[in-house]
């Protein structure tokens, strides 16, 4: 086996054991379908950007792409007049489907939709452990460009780096920002103390469910003014709108409670700290960092996004995402001497988050052309980590969340009074 899974791959192995932890990329190509024409290319590209051949030891934590020929099956579903709804319930099928635990399997599952007689949407359910969203929205956007050039190889793809260094060097060439970061581990730990956890009826069920929606390039456009005015970043005020929308699924702090703040993790791209950007370099390289407030019931959004943009903005400064990492690896020191029911439990009752928020920007990943300024659709397995995770994906102008969520702690309907929440804070701002 050619290359070791990093810290938080191995995180992800364990997460896997438990339940499917699978992600979903779905992106709108404004061409016909041909379904030979769409196989071919892909196998071929596949090929030449060496992601083929993959081969897992778990035991190990190792895996190997050994490359060579491929013919990719891509099933062609019927969209009928909704074909983005289609996809969607393709995804919360394939999301709940695992792959093997280890040994040699095809960690891409890809399927198509016709979109009208001049557009089809190509999607993509893929195992995790192998790469995170940005690598597969290059890949993504790569297939789309293949299939639209007139002859599939007048788009040239290198062969990307599939064996990246591990956490190790991350962790070696960023030692003294980490040592640093080291001083604000007894207020993490405080803080998780006095946040709330999701309530998960039985944490042995990890069924996805999975609903989407849109939000216009007018409304995107509102939101990134807004957000310059006040001084903050979009992400901090979709932070705030997602404390703001699952906070009245627990009725609000209560004083005498010492949990009575609501958490909510933001996933963090460490791939620019140690590693080549997502063109070169195929993996994933991620952390994360959180953020809570008690949400009283009637407080402003502008309030909590300042409360927000303080806790993100000293992250930032700090690295704080770093201790996140230490997180991991002391998880993955008591995972070994926990059962089965403790390990479906370590991560709610010691990392309490009730949603995670994973942003994308597709316009700053695609290599040439316009291929993905189209729709752009994602969706990421909770595993034990929390009750829902909110993939948020600007393509073009516009922007698409997906939300997976566990069916054991949220209904579909409180799921949509959750969305609907969601868009009334959005429409609001």
């Amino acid at each position: 086996m050619k290359g070791r899974l990093n810290l938080f791959q191995c995180a992800m192995l364990r997460w896997r054991s438990l339940h499917p932890y699978c992600a979903a990329h779905v992106i709108r190509i404004a061409a016909p379908l041909d379904p030979e024409r769409l196989e071919s290319r892909t196998s071929a590209a596949l090929e030449t950007m060496g992601l083929t051949g993959y081969a897992l030891d778990a035991g190990a934590r190792r895996f190997e792409w050994s490359g060579g020929p491929v013919r990719v099956a891509i099933p062609v579903l019927d969209g009928g007049t909704a074909p983005l709804e289609r996809a969607a319930t393709e995804i919360e099928t394939l999301i709940n489907r695992p792959f093997p635990d280890s040994g040699p399997f095809d960690p891409f599952r890809f399927f198509a939709v016709p979109d009208g007689p001049g557009a089809f949407l190509l999607g993509v359910v893929y195992d995790h452990i192998v790469a995170g969203g940005d690598s597969i929205v290059v890949l993504m956007t790569d297939l789309a460009d293949r299939y639209l050039a007139e002859r599939g190889d007048d788009v040239p793809l290198p062969r990307l780096e599939r064996y990246p260094a591990t956490y190790r060097a991350l962790l070696r060439k960023q030692l003294p920002r980490f040592l640093a970061t080291l001083t604000a581990l007894p207020g993490l730990l405080a803080g998780w103390r006095r946040a709330r956890r999701p309530a998960i009826k039985d944490p042995a069920d990890g069924y996805n469910g999975f609903t989407h929606f849109a939000v216009p390039a007018a409304l995107h456009a509102r939101l990134r003014a807004a957000a310059r005015a006040h001084g903050i970043t979009v992400n901090d005020l979709l932070l705030s709108v997602v404390l703001m929308s699952v906070a009245p699924l627990w009725g609000g702090p209560r004083p005498e409670a010492r949990r009575r703040e609501v958490a909510v993790a933001s996933v963090v791209n460490v791939r620019d700290d140690y590693q080549g950007p997502a063109t070169e370099v195929f993996g994933p390289f991620l952390a994360s960092t959180r953020v809570l407030h008690p949400v009283p019931a009637g407080a402003p959004l502008a309030e909590i996004a300042a409360s927000v943009h303080a806790q993100t903005a000293r992250a930032k400064r700090r690295k704080l995402h770093y201790l996140t990492l230490a997180g991991l690896a002391l998880a993955g020191c008591l995972w070994r001497f926990a059962g089965l029911a403790r390990r479906q439990r370590l991560y709610l009752k010691y990392h309490p988050a009730f949603a995670g928020l994973t942003p994308l920007n597709v316009n700053h990943l695609r290599r040439r052309g316009s291929s993905s300024d189209g729709d752009y659709l994602r969706g990421a397995s909770t595993g034990p980590m929390s009750a829902m995770v909110i993939s948020v994906t600007t393509s073009g102008a516009a922007m698409r969340v997906g939300i997976t969520y566990r069916r054991t702690a949220l209904s579909r309907s409180e799921m949509d009074g959750i969305v609907g929440k969601l868009m009334e804070q959005l429409e609001q701002v």
